[in-house]
């Protein structure tokens, strides 16, 4: 490659790797003159790369955004993660997965042979688990619309449609989401159409492939997360608002705790974060309970037992999940759970006696 090419590249990943550079350090960097480097910046802005001077005793260069988008370099980890991040793009939900295969063939296509065989090896094949229903996918626009009022600092106004068709009962109080009762699919006609609502947005979050809006809903007074899919923003925005402190000291607390159905004070963090905590021993070694535990604690007490403390939303929800060992159980508390065994003994009872009605 020619010396003034090579150097052109040098210093275009120089002014991509930080905000600002001094014109001497640039030059120090390069090994040239700041001449050289005034030269090489205008080469650059012919070439569509807009490299803003900035003014002062020792002067500097910065590479602004500009209206069109120059080439772009980046370094071999770099181009990897961005082919593989492409590839794991269409498992977002975000409507942008078409885009995202267009964006990684053209990536590939410039790669070099070393980095094009590094991409070709990891191949990502996303499988979805099967469903009822497939799930709900979310305009990007729609996340542009929210992700600027969110970045802004923005009042947020916009229609939320009902949920239309049945939803699958799980733990959680997210407004609507997973765990609400079903609503029609459009209001009756002689109900008027709802009031867009108006809140602050503060996080955009996706859980399980959706994608959510934490908001403080002005109108309620109280903090709402709400399904992006079933959001459609107004314009124009409102009034710009100063940021509140979100329950639980954190987005991803928040949010685990709501789906937990508790209050994200609490401390949805570990086992204690549910509203339904136990503690059992089971005939089983720890090693094995460990492999089909997520969250909780388990503790070996011998080569074929051990103690488990486990936390969930419901108390028979808390005895079928510890059931599932297919081991001896021993209750250590509290009442309710050992008061969860004996309903679901006394339920599978009755469904063991069932007996198919004789055909006529």
């Amino acid at each position: 490659m020619p010396k003034t090419s090579a150097r052109l590249l040098s210093l275009l990943s120089l002014l991509q790797a930080r905000r600002d550079w001094p014109g001497a350090l640039l030059a120090e960097r390069l090994d040239v003159s700041p001449r050289t480097v005034r030269r090489d910046v205008d080469r650059l802005r012919e070439l569509g790369y807009p490299v803003v001077a900035m003014k002062g005793p020792d002067g500097g260069y910065r590479l602004d955004a500009g209206t069109e988008l120059p080439p772009l370099l980046f370094d071999d980890e770099q181009a990897v993660a961005l082919a593989v991040a492409l590839q794991i793009a269409t498992t977002t939900g975000a409507g942008i997965e078409e885009a995202a295969a267009r964006a990684l063939n053209t990536v590939r296509q410039v790669l070099p042979a070393r980095l094009r065989h590094r991409v070709d090896t990891l191949r990502v094949t996303a499988v979805d688990r099967p469903a009822i229903r497939p799930e709900p996918q979310v305009d990007s626009d729609v996340l542009m619309a929210i992700g600027a009022a969110v970045h802004g600092r923005e009042v947020l106004r916009f229609d939320y449609s009902p949920v239309s068709g049945p939803v699958r009962a799980t733990a959680g109080t997210l407004e609507g989401c997973e765990g609400t009762p079903a609503a029609p699919s459009a209001p009756p006609r002689d109900t008027p159409p709802l009031p867009p609502r108006r809140v602050e947005p503060h996080h955009l979050v996706t859980w399980g492939k959706r994608w959510y809006l934490v908001a403080w809903d002005l109108d309620r007074d109280d903090w709402r997360t709400f399904r992006a899919d079933r959001i459609t923003p107004r314009t124009p925005t409102g009034p710009r608002f100063p940021p509140r402190e979100l329950p639980g000291g954190s987005v991803a607390a928040f949010i685990t705790a709501r789906f937990r159905g508790i209050e994200a004070t609490q401390g949805p963090d570990g086992v204690g974060g549910w509203p339904c905590r136990g503690e059992v021993i089971l005939a089983l070694p720890a090693a094995e309970v460990l492999r089909h535990t997520r969250e909780g604690i388990v503790e070996e007490l011998g080569p074929d037992r051990c103690r488990v403390v486990l936390g969930s939303w419901s108390w028979p929800g808390l005895a079928a999940a510890i059931g599932r060992f297919d081991a001896d159980i021993e209750v250590i508390g509290p009442p309710e759970l050992a008061s969860a065994f004996a309903h679901l003994a006394t339920r599978y009872a009755a469904a063991s006696q069932a007996r198919a009605a004789p055909n006529p």
